[in-house]
């Protein structure tokens, strides 16, 4: 069954290894990902939890291991976009989201 519209959210190496490493947990199902959903009451923020599976209707970014469940509003809003991740000092995870799939 072929998908016309394939949502395409690039994953730096970056984004690839925070998640990984996220969601390394042996206690975790081997599903895990991060999801991706709106933000609460029609805020313009993204929400990003770990999450055991998708849930229905969500479109799933895989890349090296790392799993990204998109919420379907999100998936099209994050369409040609790229997500990274950084861990500063602290040991503290901040995702980016950028315009274009090269970063």
């Amino acid at each position: 069954m072929r998908r016309e519209e394939l949502i395409v959210l690039t994953l730096t190496s970056g984004a690839v290894q925070v998640i990984n490493t996220v969601t390394a947990n042996p206690e975790l199902p081997p599903e895990t990902g991060i999801r991706i959903e709106s933000g609460l009451d029609g805020s313009d923020a993204l929400r990003l939890s770990v999450a055991p599976a998708p849930e229905a209707g969500d479109q799933v970014v895989e890349e090296a291991g790392a799993k990204v469940y998109l919420e379907p509003n999100v998936a099209q809003l994050l369409d040609d976009k790229t997500l990274d991740a950084q861990v500063d000092p602290q040991g503290d995870v901040a995702f980016t989201i950028a315009e274009g799939t090269e970063m």
